[in-house]
């Protein structure tokens, strides 16, 4: 099954800005290369988790990409970071994507301080074409005062997390992957987390359960539905939602295991 689409009003910058409370400096990115991925399938054994997978990544987009555990959202990850190679299809990064990808499995250096950690100990930092004062880049992660003195070894998962994204972020990237960025972010982190994506000049592509979040951020919406199939839709999660109850009618909203095909081999 072909990965559908279907085009509504997504929300523009003008939308994107509303959720502001300030306008923060733009978060910089290299110029973009087209990342399209065609007709891609990936199995476990027998066990098809998606076919025909075609999508490509829109300039300026943020991605949010749904489906319940198992269906096959860190796989896609994995497939774009070359970290797993598909059954089918091809997957083409363009010349100049620079991807940022939070592995949570990526260790820290138990023995340097939250500041180390993300500023490489160097007091100035360059964010694109800006230099800022590394201490006031770690402070935007709610690493203030004495905490950004903390050994990482003392560090709760969500501050871990942070200190992830905050490495991520100033890494030069235009294409972030974020798996479940939310999971342990206080509410300041998150809140700085949403105004980095949505002044980010490069492409995101965000897992998420956090519906809430999606719809403050999501442009566009890539859902792993039942049956093995992957849904496109332009817009954002709330408005995703409408249109899968208007596909599916009354059993949308019911309760649905997770259902595998069985791979066809050629």
């Amino acid at each position: 099954m072909r990965a559908l689409s279907h085009s509504t009003m997504s929300p523009g910058p003008e939308h994107r800005q509303q959720v502001l409370l300030e306008e923060p400096a733009e978060v910089p990115a290299p110029r973009l290369g087209q990342t399209v991925i065609e007709a891609v399938a990936k199995a476990y054994g027998d066990k098809l988790l998606f076919e025909d997978l075609t999508f490509s990544l829109p300039p300026g987009g943020i991605i949010g990409v749904v489906g319940p555990n198992g269906a096959g959202k860190t796989t896609l990850f994995r497939l774009i970071t070359g970290q797993e190679q598909p059954d089918a299809g091809t997957l083409r990064l363009g010349d100049t994507v620079v991807l940022g990808y939070v592995d949570q499995n990526r260790p820290l250096d138990p023995t340097k301080t939250v500041w180390e950690e993300i500023s490489g100990g160097h007091d100035v930092i360059r964010l694109g074409n800006r230099e800022i004062n590394s201490r006031a880049y770690v402070g935007r992660f709610n690493f203030s005062g004495s905490d950004q003195q903390k050994l990482v070894s003392e560090l709760s998962g969500g501050e871990r997390n942070r200190v992830h994204l905050a490495k991520m972020l100033k890494e030069g990237a235009n294409v972030l992957l974020l798996d479940e960025p939310t999971n342990d972010l206080d509410v300041n982190t998150l809140r700085a987390l949403e105004e980095a994506l949505l002044n980010f000049a490069g492409c995101a592509v965000v897992t998420s359960h956090d519906r809430w979040f999606l719809d403050r951020i999501a442009t566009h919406i890539l859902a792993f539905e039942v049956d093995s199939r992957v849904y496109w839709f332009d817009g954002n999660y709330a408005q995703y939602e409408e249109n899968r109850r208007q596909r599916l009618g009354h059993d949308a909203d019911r309760p649905h295991r997770i259902k595998y095909r069985k791979l066809q081999r050629g």
